[in-house]
């Protein structure tokens, strides 16, 4: 059971939220509008954030951004975000990736997949809490060193700004090293996702991880695009 803050302004569609979720198990909070959904967020932290990208006063852009950038709660930062757009733009959904939303759906969607991707974030989230017992704390590949205990990384003994799910992503190929892995099993593993989700999230961290651990991101040596399959990490 999960307690989920629905952020939308379509009536209809809130409640049907909200019957959907509350008959998941989930504890569900409704509001309409962005200024209250920011008192909401900072007053009680939700497991999960299902935000509407146009609002009457703050869009969803606006409230992802706020969040991510909160310096007195961590709880708060770390909120995950869920976009509900009605927009089929790429560029909406890679924004809304870019300023720290951890997933998006483009309505119309199904309820069954809005729910999977719920679990995915709240199992994803728990998972993040608790460090693994059989795999290493501290991870090196030349001059790139991942430390999934401090949830920090480094290049050349300077710190990496990397967003949550850019981080996951990192550990999980510097863990398997050599390995080639499909776009399906990243988003198996790494966005906890038990179904065929948007293999173009894959691609879109995986360019920006290229732009910070890369000496030449347009020749990239290190997270290697193994054709028609994934991506391989060298090792």
């Amino acid at each position: 059971m999960a307690d989920v803050l629905v952020v939308e302004d379509e009536e209809s569609l809130l409640h049907t939220l909200r019957y959907n979720l509350t008959r998941a198990g989930h504890v569900v909070r409704l509001c309409t509008n962005g200024a209250k959904a920011l008192e909401l967020v900072r007053a009680q932290p939700p497991d999960v954030l299902l935000l509407d990208l146009m609002l009457p006063d703050l869009d969803g852009l606006e409230i992802t951004r706020a969040l991510r950038r909160e310096p007195s709660n961590p709880a708060v930062n770390r909120v995950p975000i869920l976009i509900l757009t009605a927009r089929d733009a790429e560029i909406d959904k890679v924004v809304g990736l870019e300023i720290g939303a951890d997933d998006y759906l483009t309505k119309p969607f199904s309820m069954h997949e809005l729910l999977a991707r719920v679990k995915a974030l709240v199992r994803r989230a728990g998972m993040s809490e608790l460090p693994s017992q059989s795999t290493p704390t501290e991870l090196q590949s030349g001059d790139l060193a991942v430390d999934t205990v401090a949830h920090r990384a480094t290049r050349d003994g300077h710190n990496l700004k990397l967003k949550p799910r850019e981080f996951e992503l990192l550990s999980y190929l510097v863990q398997r090293p050599n390995q080639v892995h499909s776009r399906e099993r990243l988003l198996l593993h790494v966005w906890g996702y038990e179904f065929a989700g948007d293999t173009r999230t894959v691609d879109v961290h995986v360019r920006w991880l290229r732009g910070k651990i890369e000496p030449d991101p347009t020749n990239p040596t290190r997270i290697q695009t193994v054709r028609g399959v994934g991506y391989l990490f060298a090792g």
